[in-house]
């Protein structure tokens, strides 16, 4: 039996076998692989302060949301305070940047393999919402600090990361001209600054009122669907095609030749 292999027919095959291949396709309320973070998400009542509106459902403990809010803290040994001290709008940004990447359940499209010895997954290229990217800009712009990229190049002989020989210290709009510099350059393209605004559904909120529900589960799931990471789950079972080839052909218009 012969089939006339059809661009969609070529479409759900291909997408099944790169599904297969992968090591896990799930991609919603999932945690990191990295150093502080959960195995799986799950209730923290008493997550600190900018960590809160994660407590229902998290990838962080509790001592890590402590951590997260204290200048050169246990977690990291990053000092916010490298070109004198950070105005407290500015940090409050960082801070809920850190909850964001430790806490939230929420960020399994953008997760990706590294191999570093901190980590063996990160985020990469999280759409964060434009209203984040501006206020995060807004208020950290007269601040002062010597990098546009925040992961590599401190040094780090007195065990915090201090600036670099010959790094000068000048505004942060010096080194991010713009608030779309500042969310994808600072942290190595972990974010991207969307066109997209809060409540859109297409935009990760860095923070949102944890009295609410979190408005993030939607944007995962978007996005999770888009990538094809679930294409038209009701045609297969875990072991592959469930459907007959009779009842594809009726699905599909593709030529059966026998």
């Amino acid at each position: 039996m012969a089939w006339k292999i059809t661009p969609l027919l070529c479409l759900l095959v291909c997408v099944a076998a790169v599904g297969a291949a992968r090591p896990g396709t799930q991609l919603l309320n999932v945690c990191m692989n990295a150093r502080y973070h959960k195995e799986k998400p799950g209730p923290e009542d008493k997550l600190h302060g900018q960590c809160s509106p994660w407590k229902k459902n998290a990838c962080c403990f509790v001592n890590t949301s402590i951590e997260a809010h204290k200048d050169i803290s246990s977690l990291y040994r990053f000092d916010w305070d490298h070109c004198g001290k950070m105005e407290p709008a500015c940090k409050r940004h960082f801070i809920q940047d850190t909850c964001l990447y430790e806490c939230s359940p929420n960020l399994g499209p953008w997760i990706r393999e590294v191999n570093q010895s901190w980590r063996k997954e990160r985020i990469l290229n999280v759409p964060l919402c434009k209203e984040d990217c501006q206020s995060w800009w807004e208020d950290c712009r007269t601040s002062y600090t010597c990098k546009s990229n925040w992961h590599r190049g401190w040094d780090w002989t007195s065990g915090y990361n201090q600036c670099p020989v010959k790094a000068a210290c000048h505004r942060f709009d010096f080194y991010f001209p713009t608030p779309a510099a500042l969310c994808n350059e600072i942290w190595s393209h972990s974010y991207k600054a969307s066109n997209y605004s809060r409540g859109s559904g297409r935009c990760i909120q860095m923070w949102f009122d944890p009295i609410l529900d979190n408005p993030n589960e939607e944007v995962a799931r978007f996005y999770a669907e888009k990538s094809g990471a679930f294409p038209m789950s009701w045609l297969f079972t875990s072991g592959g095609l469930s459907i007959g080839t009779s009842a594809l052909a009726t699905l599909l218009p593709i030529n059966i030749q026998g």
